[in-house]
């Protein structure tokens, strides 16, 4: 069983880096280093694109694999795609775990449980538009960012200002800038072509509203692509407090779901009208569930408790993902040294020592 106080750390990359709302694509790569002794493996890199993985590689299996089957139409291209990939990350292992211990002395520990952890990816915008990001995490907590507007690396903690200043001073920055905003959208682009059928489908939300002790829950799920926008309304107006909106989860079937919950006194349900207005691109027209005193009890009655059921099968499902979810990390014995990228899974972009 993972530790709670983990999981939150591993959670840093889910909800640090926030995707913007007018993106129509997505790809990013998320990888992570943990210290020995735990049920998790040392090292992890997962790819994701619109969210979903495609590709995957661990230090248990030692293998870089495909989550999808679009993306094994990369064999086409690449014949070589797969052991190369697996030859990178292999290599990649090894400087991750030195770089969790070069952080711990720089950092004064010795013993604990530490995780090093890197994002990176870009984003391609409906307007053409694009943006990238890269950041990393030791601990769960931002260490070093790399600022796109100005082209240099910031440090988000004292311990991160030895990595900066060499980055900085090896001119990094242009390159990673170059690297995410213009081959990071090449690749993005490569792999919608093979998984447009896929990537591109639409499923529409099921919206259901039911009673949870003394609050209310709207629930949808089922729904692709991710985007949605759910809120509760009071009188015909959107409500902002007491309102609890949760973070999306996936199903197992690839779908996703999501539920926002109100906190409202049986005198209000009696006094106003509470409607619960689900926004999806599936959708011809927006989705509007009506509230009245008479939904249905709390999650002890049975269409509850399918629902309870499904959203602990996304919640499992979710943490799983997680736990197995990170970021990039750099070595030597004194100090860090980028490791290569990988927007493909047999693609090596060599980068600097730090």
């Amino acid at each position: 069983m993972v530790h709670w106080t983990l999981l939150h750390v591993l959670l840093w990359n889910s909800f640090s880096v926030h995707l913007s709302h007018a993106v129509s694509h997505t790809l990013q790569y998320i990888q992570t280093a943990v210290t020995p002794g735990i049920d998790l493996p040392e090292y992890t890199d997962v790819g994701l694109v619109d969210g979903e993985p495609f590709v995957y590689y661990d230090s248990n299996i030692k293998k870089y694999i495909p989550k999808t089957e679009w993306i094994k139409k990369i064999t086409d291209d690449d014949p070589d795609s797969w052991s190369s990939g697996t030859q990178n990350q292999n290599d990649a292992q090894e400087i991750y775990k030195e770089n969790v211990f070069t952080l711990m002395r720089r950092f004064n520990q010795t013993e604990g449980v530490h995780t090093l952890q890197r994002i990176y990816g870009c984003e391609l915008h409906d307007d053409g538009t694009v943006r990238g990001y890269e950041q990393l995490a030791y601990d769960g907590e931002d260490f070093i960012s790399l600022d796109l507007e100005h082209v240099t690396w910031t440090a988000d903690k004292p311990q991160a200002l030895i990595t900066k200043n060499k980055l900085n001073t090896e001119g990094t920055a242009p390159f990673q800038k170059f690297y995410l905003e213009n081959t990071c959208i090449e690749w993005l682009q490569k792999y919608m072509s093979y998984g447009r059928d896929t990537l591109e489908r639409k499923a529409r939300p099921e919206v259901s509203v039911f009673h949870k002790h003394s609050s209310v829950v709207c629930h949808a799920t089922g729904f692709y692509p991710k985007e949605v926008n759910i809120t509760w309304q009071r009188d015909g107006e959107v409500m902002h407090e007491n309102v609890e909106l949760r973070e999306t989860l996936p199903n197992q079937d690839g779908s996703f779901q999501k539920r926002i919950i109100l906190r409202v006194s049986p005198e209000d349900l009696q006094k106003h009208n509470y409607t619960c207005v689900v926004q999806h691109s599936s959708l011809d027209k927006e989705i509007v569930k009506i509230l009245n005193n008479t939904v249905s009890g709390d999650l002890t009655d049975g269409g509850s408790a399918a629902l309870r059921i499904g959203f602990l099968a996304a919640v499992l499902v979710f943490v799983v993902f997680v736990a197995f979810v990170g970021f990039l990390l750099w070595k030597n014995k004194s100090d860090f040294k980028q490791v290569p990228q990988n927007m493909s899974p047999s693609e090596e972009n060599p980068q600097e020592e730090v």
